[in-house]
């Protein structure tokens, strides 16, 4: 590990990454899905938003609108009522039905699977877009969400004045492609699980990846 006033190096990064694989091994996402549809959908409602909260509402909501074709039809009423314990549910129902008619008219019905496609529809910003690509389509992509971005300036894998694209760009950068997916799910699972927000003693945070990396 480097000291605070120093960026971790490529090795090191990678170093990190791995330590956080062995202590959490089985990291991956969280978010309950069937396909790319209900996958892309529960993206978009997990904005601002904990995975468990989202798992809660979608199988009420999948049940009832499995497809783009039924959910663009359905009463905007309804997608509210089975989403409202969600933060922000109003617009989100907003945006999941106009994203669906968007995946029917303009993709006959089927979630695409680049940057500029996904990005094109209603709530889909490149967090999203990243997570779809990765998850639904196996292709390398980091998704920076808060505790990626948080955990790459806590260890000082980029700069603490690093924008989330930034942050994207640095680790891609610093890590092999063929790690970026996964690093990924180890730097949230380490988030939200070893490392969180909260107040803590980061010094143990610190230990458990050293003792990973010696081991």
């Amino acid at each position: 590990m480097s000291d605070k006033e120093k960026l971790l190096t490529s090795k090191e990064t990678v170093e990190l990454i791995e330590a956080m694989g062995k202590i959490f091994p089985d990291a991956k996402a969280e978010l309950v899905h069937k396909n790319s549809f209900e996958l892309l959908i529960s993206v978009i409602l997990s904005a601002q938003t904990t995975d468990i909260s989202v798992n809660k509402v979608t199988p009420a909501l999948f049940r009832e609108y499995p497809t783009p074709e039924l959910l663009m039809e359905a009463p905007l009423d309804d997608i509210m009522n089975k989403i409202k314990t969600i933060g922000l549910y109003r617009n989100k129902s907003k945006f999941i039905k106009k994203c669906s008619r968007e995946l029917v008219e303009n993709f006959g019905g089927v979630v695409p699977s680049t940057h500029k496609e996904l990005e094109s529809l209603s709530g889909v910003g490149r967090k999203t877009a990243n997570v779809v690509m990765s998850v639904a389509f196996d292709k390398p992509a980091i998704a920076v969400d808060t505790h990626v971005e948080r955990i790459s300036k806590k260890f000082n894998i980029c700069s603490q004045k690093a924008t989330v694209r930034q942050v994207e760009n640095t680790l891609m950068e610093k890590l092999p492609e063929d790690l970026w997916s996964i690093a990924h799910h180890r730097m949230i699972f380490f988030g939200r699980y070893q490392c969180p927000a909260r107040a803590h003693d980061h010094n143990v945070c610190i230990e458990k990846i050293k003792q990973q990396i010696k081991s």
